[in-house]
């Protein structure tokens, strides 16, 4: 079973063992894949209110928790040519800290797994269109292929006539997987307004519910230990709750800083001290044979 504080933090109740491995030298770090999540935003009467869905609590990692929209990079995203407007795979390079390639590859990843997993497409027929409505069975078959893998991106967008808008997204902010975990991911956040036309659903297979909600209130829910989320999630929603519109979030992001946020865990007087650099509100200390505090 996953833990949590009197706040809604999540963390697995095998991390200060592997904590205390990592300390000794007992454990060498798994080498994280590169993944995308998108903090999907549409304007209500109280600011924006972002898109999440809650893992499946049967799931291995992080089950019960909220989190947004996101996986995995495809590698047959890398080197595919894809139908792309908006900032050059250059501009993206640069602005992720990856090469062109790689940039591509987060991209699409950030796109295809909006589809995926919340039914909302970030592309459209022209450069400065987006497709308006993806739902009925030939979008459906499309999507369930995109899962299974069946079909690259790349093929969907050309089979489709769509191209890739990736104006529509902002690059928000980088986390890697703490080195002690079994599961890591070094994962690019984005955020993104509802295109007009366009609705969420729960189109995921890992999430039992999805859910509209303000950041501040999300937040809140945190804080009242009612909504488990992981450290990134809760940073996030904090940080968006600056903004009185998607469009200033929107507007925000490509001056934010992508320097990557990576928990670090060491000994300190009989203790394991675990931090998030410019995090401390996650700052947790482990005392020998103990858990969390």
């Amino acid at each position: 079973m996953a833990n949590a504080q009197a706040d809604g933090q999540w963390y697995p109740p095998e991390w200060p063992e592997r904590i205390r491995a990592l300390a000794d030298g007992g454990l060498t770090p798994v080498t994280p894949k590169r993944a995308a999540t998108v903090m999907l935003l549409k304007d209500t009467g109280d600011g924006p209110a972002v898109h999440m869905l809650r893992r499946r609590t049967s799931m291995a990692f992080a089950g019960g928790a909220y989190a947004y929209p996101g996986g995995g990079v495809d590698p047959r995203d890398d080197d595919r040519h894809v139908r792309w407007a908006g900032p050059t795979r250059a501009w993206w390079a640069e602005r992720l800290g990856v090469d062109e390639t790689g940039a591509q590859a987060i991209v699409c990843a950030a796109v295809r797994e909006t589809y995926e997993e919340a039914g909302v497409l970030l592309a459209g027929p022209t450069p400065d269109t987006v497709t308006g409505d993806t739902t009925g069975d030939d979008w459906e078959a499309d999507r369930a292929a995109l899962v299974a893998r069946e079909t690259s991106f790349a093929e969907f967008l050309d089979r489709r006539g769509l191209v890739l808008r990736s104006d529509l997204l902002g690059a928000w902010t980088r986390w890697i997987t703490p080195e002690f975990e079994s599961r890591r991911y070094d994962t690019w956040f984005f955020v993104a307004r509802l295109p007009e036309g366009q609705r969420t659903r729960n189109a995921s297979t890992e999430a039992d519910r999805t859910v509209w909600i303000t950041p501040r209130g999300a937040a809140a829910g945190y804080d009242r230990g009612e909504l488990l989320m992981m450290p990134p999630t809760i940073a996030t929603l904090r940080q968006l709750t600056a903004y009185a519109t998607a469009a200033e979030a929107l507007d925000a992001a490509d001056a934010r800083d992508l320097t990557p946020v990576l928990a670090t865990a060491r000994l300190v007087e009989g203790e394991v001290v675990l931090s998030w650099p410019g995090h401390d509100e996650f700052t947790k200390r482990i005392p020998t044979g103990g858990a969390p505090a």
